[in-house]
């Protein structure tokens, strides 16, 4: 334990001295600003087109910000030969596996965090103001895919030599899980028989996380209706009571196996030189 909030602590560190950080910081401010344009309404609650263009909007950016922070953090320890050093000392490869999440969330959430604290008082100033519920939704979204992408950013990190390699396969990740992932999943779909669409697409819904993040924040919204009959299920159980600790499960499951992936190659990595 005590190794694993060194290396945490190390990466907040050097997180915030990271001048990409930074950048990042004023991107998501004067992006959580730029969200207050886009509203012509006084108050901002529930599922709207307001709402649904500023999901969208959040959904671009995080994730390839997440990525590249990410994978870079951990191909620039190969790069710098910081993990040659670090794996001669008694420091078991979990902690610094897990260490690293943690200290690279409390950057990113710190990012996210100071974005929508920025959007909130200029909320206040302007006159246009947030439902908290809604709001608090939006904070949840933004978290949630922070947290899951940036457990894929560090098998990025893992498989790469260099933070080239990094940004080729990060940017790739996020075009097919953003971008390309609709095409993708109505090309599957459309060539399956009816009975079996709407089982493949909960299946396949649960290998997006993006898609896993968007769907429970809409839903939450109250735009469960727009999503049409295939996702009557999902609107079944996220409304249940229950449906909210399930969908926590989820998310700690990804991440628990994705870290699980991470542990395995550095592990792997470690033993044979």
């Amino acid at each position: 334990m005590r190794d694993l909030l060194q290396v945490a602590r190390r990466e907040i560190k050097i997180g915030f001295r990271n001048p990409w950080a930074y950048s990042y910081l004023a991107l998501f401010s004067i992006f959580s600003l730029s969200l207050l344009l886009i509203n012509s309404q006084n108050i901002v609650q529930g599922y709207s087109g307001i709402t649904g263009s500023m999901l969208s909007l959040i959904l671009y950016l995080l994730p390839l910000m997440t990525l590249f922070l990410g994978s870079f953090s951990l191909t620039s320890e190969k790069e710098e030969g910081s993990w040659q050093l670090l794996s001669t000392y008694p420091l078991g490869t979990m902690s610094f596996v897990i260490g690293k999440y943690l200290g690279l969330s409390v950057v990113l959430v710190t990012i996210v965090g100071f974005g929508y604290g920025l959007m909130g008082i200029a909320s206040v100033l302007t006159g246009t103001s947030f439902d908290l519920n809604t709001y608090i939704l939006f904070l949840s979204f933004s978290v949630g895919l922070v947290l899951l992408f940036l457990s894929i950013s560090l098998i990025v990190g893992s498989l790469s030599r260099n933070r080239w390699q990094a940004l080729t396969i990060s940017v790739s990740i996020w075009f097919f899980f953003i971008i390309g992932w609709p095409t993708i999943l109505i090309s599957i779909l459309d060539n399956l028989p009816y009975l079996w669409i709407k089982p493949i697409l909960v299946v396949l819904t649960f290998f997006n996380p993006a898609e896993l993040v968007r769907l429970f924040v809409v839903i939450k919204l109250g735009g469960g209706s727009i999503l049409g009959p295939e996702y009557y299920q999902w609107v079944s159980w996220i409304h249940q009571p229950s449906g909210t600790l399930l969908f926590l499960g989820v998310c700690i499951a990804w991440i628990g196996i994705s870290m699980g992936l991470v542990y395995w190659k550095w592990e792997r990595g470690r033993s044979h030189g």
